[in-house]
């Protein structure tokens, strides 16, 4: 990269929490936006697109299918690349890639051809920017990081509702090539977004040693080299928590949104008033991500963020068990109102969690690996649920499925912390006392023999009469703690 900083996330750099990090949570927020909407507003010339290659329904819906692949499954290759070259150059390529690929998709002469222009390339180009995007943001921001999570994840429902609308008058006025062609441009901000990453570099002091200063090359052979995908996040129990309640989660997070307009046409009502679903769950969505993030973001909240993470996907799955008894247009807006919240939180906590869990320094590495755990959720999820509506012809046993998925995740997350984390940790004063008397119990138990055993027993029991009276106050306690020791003594 010839002389390109490289954006590492060197330690001893404190978070701004402020000043250029607001141009990151920026650039974060329009390449989440086009990361999370793009694959659904596709989706909007695939009318076109089965006129022009005489194809099925089920053979469009591959794009959007491999689209979402690419973006989750090229995880681990973008922490790699994170971690080689930094997050900004990484993030203008890949616009590069995103752009690209919509604009040869505008000369295809067959639906192998989408496939691989939007599927792989578009795909791959914005998985290159959505990753590094959120490293960036969590490298900018400590304090204020829950807000700043919110924000980012508002760019999903906003996109959403900015970019539909503009395919369908792309597609009335230019036609899918050219509609493809324009969308490809503004694929291009992507690049302008990744120009905003500007790494954080740690502040220059003087190194003074004792042959003169250390030269350019010792020092970079003093820098501990970097790994570029780091697997020891494994052994983290939080991690491995997270990991397996996120996958579960995703079987039947993106379920209801998928289905929930074709629910109300079955029940009859005409199609511009079932889509209108979509507008009333993103609209809520749009302000439920930012107040989630303001909410988490409050002392008493925040070292607890898990159950609130818990809790929104307990939220959203007990909403679409109860949604699925819906059979009127009036409990469907309630249905997407409510689901609209929990979906929000879920989105606005996921990252802000699995930051807290692992820390700035793994999040490149841990975030590669949870999304490409997820690529296989988010492959199996939808159309698991579209055979289960081929084989029942009812919609409520979809969003059974999908909430019974999600509620089990919530489950899974919540209990996995209390259990196997939660009790793990101890009071640091509480380990240090217990070593002490661990210690003076195994010295009580030598036999010695003879005079000098005594004494060595006795110096050992003055020694830990003094460090018990360090633990617990010093002077003003020593007569209280000599007493409570050698009671202790004698029952040992």
């Amino acid at each position: 990269m010839g002389g390109a900083v490289v954006d590492d996330g060197p330690t001893g750099v404190k978070a701004p929490d402020g000043g250029w990090g607001w141009a990151v949570l920026v650039g974060c927020f329009v390449i989440t936006g086009f990361s999370y909407a793009f694959p659904k507003a596709v989706s909007v010339f695939f009318k076109e697109l089965i006129r022009e290659f005489g194809v099925g329904y089920s053979d469009t819906a591959w794009i959007s299918s491999i689209l979402l692949a690419m973006l989750y499954g090229t995880g681990p290759l973008c922490s790699v690349l994170v971690n080689r070259f930094g997050c900004r150059p990484v993030m203008m390529v890949g616009g590069l890639f995103a752009s690209m690929g919509m604009v040869l998709a505008s000369f295809a002469t067959s639906i192998m051809h989408i496939y691989f222009c939007i599927g792989v390339i578009t795909g791959l180009g914005l998985a290159l920017n959505f990753q590094p995007s959120l490293i960036m943001l969590n490298r900018y921001f400590s304090e204020k990081r829950p807000l700043a999570n919110g924000l980012a994840a508002a760019g999903s429902p906003v996109a959403l509702c900015c970019l539909s609308p503009l395919g369908q008058i792309l597609q009335y006025q230019y036609g899918w090539r050219g509609g493809f062609l324009i969308l490809g441009g503004i694929l291009l901000n992507c690049c302008a977004c990744g120009a905003l990453m500007r790494p954080l570099l740690p502040p220059k002091k003087p190194q003074e040693f004792e042959d003169g200063h250390l030269t350019a090359t010792e020092e970079k052979k003093s820098k501990p080299k970097k790994k570029l995908l780091d697997f020891s996040v494994f052994k983290d129990r939080g991690f491995v928590i997270y990991t397996v309640a996120a996958s579960i989660m995703v079987l039947g997070l993106f379920v209801p949104p998928v289905f929930v307009v074709n629910y109300a046409k079955g029940l009859g009502y005409e199609d511009t008033t079932s889509a209108l679903l979509l507008t009333i769950l993103g609209f809520v969505d749009m302000f439920a991500r930012p107040l989630c993030g303001i909410i988490a973001g409050l002392k008493w909240v925040r070292p607890r963020c898990v159950y609130l993470f818990s809790f929104a996907m307990l939220f959203n799955g007990v909403t679409d068990l109860i949604g699925s008894r819906a059979n009127t247009y009036g409990g469907l807006v309630v249905f997407c109102i409510f689901f609209g919240m929990s979906y929000g939180m879920v989105g606005a906590l996921q990252f802000e969690v699995l930051m807290a869990i692992v820390g700035t320094d793994k999040f490149s590495s841990a975030i590669g690996l949870v999304l490409l755990m997820e690529a296989i959720a988010v492959l199996v999820g939808p159309p698991g649920a579209g055979r289960l509506l081929d084989a029942t012809h009812q919609y409520m046993y979809v969003f059974l499925l999908a909430g019974c998925e999600v509620t089990l995740s919530a489950i899974v997350i919540a209990l996995g912390n209390f259990l196997c984390i939660t009790r793990k940790q101890e009071d640091p004063e509480a380990k240090l006392e217990m070593a002490v008397t661990t210690a003076e119990m195994e010295s009580l138990h030598i036999e010695t023999e003879g005079p000098d055993g005594e004494k060595r027993e006795e110096e050992e029991r003055g020694q830990y009469n003094g460090k018990a009276r360090d633990l617990h106050g010093g002077g003003d306690n020593a007569q209280k703690d000599g007493g409570e020791e050698n009671t202790e003594g004698s029952s040992l």
